[in-house]
């Protein structure tokens, strides 16, 4: 989700002894600690902000990076569960927009890891997030993220794999052009779960834009809640962590087809 707030100018040029950045929603820069999801599935995001580490013996997958500034929170929680990042092999992502991409580039940087994306995910990142074909874009945005390199070579049902880890994208425009969910299983001895990390489903517009200007878009969106809802789905995560607590893929997606039958009558009523 993006907000249409300013995100402090200047960051790179910040001393060594200021304080630390913080996000256009403050609770997004601040630490939470790291936790188990369930077997080798971690959260090390922010507050509000997901990031999540499937670890594996041959290297680790990192989903999401969360705000521009949070790369030194991420990495510190990586290693408070005694993981390195230097292991972290892939970088995948939910959706780009600055709060769950912005600081991909750093732990790119950092890692070394690749960075894979859909085609219009890898658009939208080499566009620091601005991108026209966004629901929610502005070109008056100072929201950007510095860019990096991404292999725009996921599509839907693309298994990323390092060592044992499997993981299968599920391609879910609608939130944006992008947007990707992914599922994989972890286990805790013989016992194995479902995990389904799912993008955001809200539809959200900025400007002019209008989703009933767009009916391929508005068709694509409606069969992302039906390709979410059939998901293998034992634990949902979210992006948004608050988003999906507690709630089952069925749920969620229809809480997010809740959200676009309201955005188009809001259209519909000129609100």
């Amino acid at each position: 989700m993006r907000l249409a707030l300013p995100l402090l100018a200047g960051l790179a040029a910040l001393p060594a002894f200021a304080a630390a950045p913080t996000a256009p929603v403050p609770a997004w820069s601040e630490p939470s600690p790291p936790h188990a999801i369930y077997g080798n599935a971690y959260q090390v995001g922010s507050k509000g902000l997901s990031s999540i580490l499937i670890t594996s013996p041959q290297g680790h997958i990192l989903i999401d990076g969360t705000w521009t500034g949070n790369a030194p929170l991420i990495e510190a929680n990586i290693r408070k569960l005694g993981f390195r990042v230097e292991d972290i092999k892939v970088i995948l992502n939910s959706h780009a927009h600055f709060d769950h991409a912005g600081a991909i580039g750093a732990l790119q940087k950092d890692s070394g890891a690749l960075v894979r994306a859909t085609a219009a995910g890898a658009k939208a990142m080499t566009l620091g997030g601005r991108d026209p074909d966004d629901p929610q874009f502005d070109s008056t945005t100072k929201d950007a993220f510095p860019t990096f390199p991404v292999t725009g070579d996921i599509v839907d049902g693309t298994v990323v794999t390092v060592g044992p880890l499997k993981l299968t994208a599920h391609i879910t425009p609608g939130h944006t052009p992008g947007g990707t969910a992914w599922t994989w299983d972890s286990c805790e001895g013989s016992t194995c779960k479902h995990i389904a990390y799912v993008d955001s489903l809200y539809a959200f517009a900025l400007g002019s834009y209008r989703y009933s200007d767009h009916p391929a878009y508005v068709a694509a969106y409606w069969k992302t809640f039906d390709r979410v809802a059939s998901l293998p789905c034992d634990i949902l995560v979210t992006p948004h962590p608050e988003q999906g607590a507690g709630k089952t893929c069925k749920a969620y997606a229809q809480d997010g087809r809740d959200h676009l039958k309201q955005q188009l009558e809001d259209e519909k009523n000129g609100t």
